[in-house]
């Protein structure tokens, strides 16, 4: 089209300058700037530009986790009001009455006058314990209800990752988009538990179809491996400002305005990122040429298993923070919505950080080693949290878990790119369709685990067995410090498969003779050359040992400078 219309323009100048004897040389006049004809023209130009495919998935990834998060401080005690409408749990007072009670009775005891309860005080200390029962047995229920969307996500994962190998990547990444969209105008308008689960259920489908597709595209576009880690943890550096901003957002809306009111202002600005996508990205069927590697291959890689279970690990113990933390924090130290909100604000900022600054710094001192000193840290500050008594106490552990799971989380997403590049075919969506699975692995059994656990062993040994959990699988991520590319792989399997054939070749003949060299260079292919050779050279002439020979020295001398 660009092309129709230059060559248009130039065939009118050139016909006027050779009627009027001019020369002179015209070309298209540019749009004038805030023109419909210049923005088009910008919009042309950003199309193809890999930055921008950056900002659209950072964008994509900071609603998804928004929505995500955002429940957190709205979800426990909203369902605790629809079930007490008459007594909301705003409407409990903190502390006990201090007002003089007509029915408290002094009567004496072995000689000391003593002073029973009064009515008032009694029934506080009585209404909170049945809150206290029913908010630990409400854990559970909110803690499905998380868990939820990374159970549904789990298993459209494996179905999204090998759909972008056959459809592209911009169809799944829209079609994600619409899903989110919906689901955040249930969560707006949903009453009761049933609609909110399945709101936060479909919100799993539409997370499957951004990230994984969003992830695939950024190495796709970013092939160098520094690049590729920089820019995935700009794209993390999205996930995390929408954990970020989420808790506080929705708990402050919740508090001032209402509980349909964050999640209005997430739809509408999940709208924006659709038009953008659509604008930009315009998404169509794209068909990778190369071919992709299977997913059983991926799944039975040892490599990519130890660096998406650092990914599960990692996420493991905030996951099981959010139901429970927010609860805890009501039952032990009376905490406000807001409050509740607010509290893993140091979470998130220090994610900020810990992603944007390990982006970069992981390629640099080795991924792995971030990645295992992440684990342990994640450990250490997941055991100080039951020791906090007031929401200031948790601020230096909060911050340190956030902080930790940035470095194994902006680390281990450009591994798993890294590990295919080496080991498999570079096509992507696969690789981070498992590890989508690992992320949504830990944010399915963490919540789901975490009510369970709180009723059974308590709030505080359940941090402890997550946080040995964390420390004992931090050793494996060693094996990650040189994993063997895919030639190596091939050549030791070849060898020991070549070591055995001339084992069991007995005695040897003119054949065996001419494939012992071939074998020497540890690739199955060059000897089998070399026997082709060697049965054409016996019917051209009658010297084909010799050619043979010859043929298989030259075809493994060949396959070697392949190599």
């Amino acid at each position: 089209m660009q092309a129709t219309v230059s060559e248009g323009n130039g065939q009118g100048p050139n016909s006027s300058s050779s009627s009027t004897g001019h020369n002179h040389s015209s070309s298209p006049k540019p749009p004038p700037p805030g023109s419909w004809a210049s923005l088009k023209a910008n919009v042309i130009r950003w199309r193809g530009s890999r930055k921008l495919v950056l900002v659209i998935v950072a964008i994509a990834l900071l609603l998804d986790n928004m929505l995500l998060t955002v429940v957190v401080p709205i979800i426990p005690e909203f369902l605790y009001d629809i079930r007490h409408p008459d007594a909301p749990l705003a409407s409990f007072p903190k502390t006990p009455p201090t007002t003089p009670c007509e029915k408290e009775v002094t009567t004496p005891y072995n000689g000391i006058d003593v002073t029973t309860q009064g009515y008032d005080n009694a029934s506080w200390y009585a209404e909170r314990e049945e809150r206290h029962k029913e908010l630990v047995e409400e854990t559970v229920e909110v803690g499905l209800m998380f868990a939820s969307k990374a159970f549904v996500q789990l298993l459209a994962n494996p179905i999204v990752g090998p759909l972008t190998h056959k459809i592209g990547y911009s169809i799944p990444m829209f079609a994600g988009f619409v899903i989110m969209f919906i689901s955040t105008l249930i969560f707006a308008f949903g009453r009761t538990y049933s609609v909110l689960f399945l709101a936060r259920a479909l919100q799993g489908i539409g997370s499957s179809c951004s990230s994984v597709s969003g992830m695939g595209m950024l190495a796709d576009r970013y092939t160098d491996d520094k690049e590729r880690g920089n820019a995935m943890g700009i794209a993390l550096g999205g996930l995390a400002l929408g954990v970020l901003i989420g808790p506080p957002f929705g708990g402050i809306m919740y508090e001032f305005v209402g509980k349909s009111a964050p999640f209005l202002v997430l739809s509408a600005l999940a709208l924006g990122d659709g038009l953008l996508q659509l604008i930009m990205l315009q998404p169509s069927v794209v068909i990778e040429e190369s071919d992709p590697p299977s997913l059983k291959a991926l799944v039975t890689d040892p490599y990519i298993i130890i660096a998406a279970g650092a990914i599960t690990f990692a996420n493991m113990g905030i996951a099981m923070l959010e139901p429970s933390l927010p609860i805890w924090m009501m039952d032990n130290m009376g905490a406000s919505r807001w409050e509740q909100g607010v509290t893993f604000l140091p979470a998130s900022i220090s994610y900020l950080i810990g992603t944007n600054l390990f982006g970069p710094l992981g390629h640099r001192i080795g991924r792995w080693l971030a990645a295992l000193l992440g684990l342990v840290i994640i450990g250490l500050c997941l055991l100080c949290i039951p020791m906090a008594t007031s929401i200031n106490h948790l601020i230096l552990p909060n911050a340190g878990l956030g902080f930790a799971i940035g470095m194994v989380d902006s680390c281990m997403m450009p591994e798993l790119g890294y590990l295919v590049d080496i080991r498999h075919s570079a096509v992507y969506g696969s690789v981070y369709a498992i590890g989508d699975v690992a992320f949504c692995l830990g944010f399915a059994i963490g919540p789901a685990l975490s009510g369970t656990l709180v009723n059974t062993i308590g709030f505080e040994w359940m941090l402890v067995g997550i946080s040995i959990l964390c420390f004992a699988y931090a050793p494996l991520l060693t094996f990650l410090r040189a994993p063997p590319t895919k030639e190596e792989k091939k050549v030791s399997i070849n060898g020991i498969d070549n070591a055995g054939l001339s084992l069991e070749a007995g005695p040897c003949g003119s054949s065996n003779d001419a494939n012992a060299h071939p074998t020497t260079n540890g690739n199955a292919s060059p000897a089998s050359n070399g026997k082709s050779s060697q049965s054409n050279g016996k019917s051209a002439n009658g010297n084909g040992t010799t050619n043979g020979v010859s043929d298989s020295l030259s075809g493994g001398e060949n396959y070697v400078t392949k190599l």
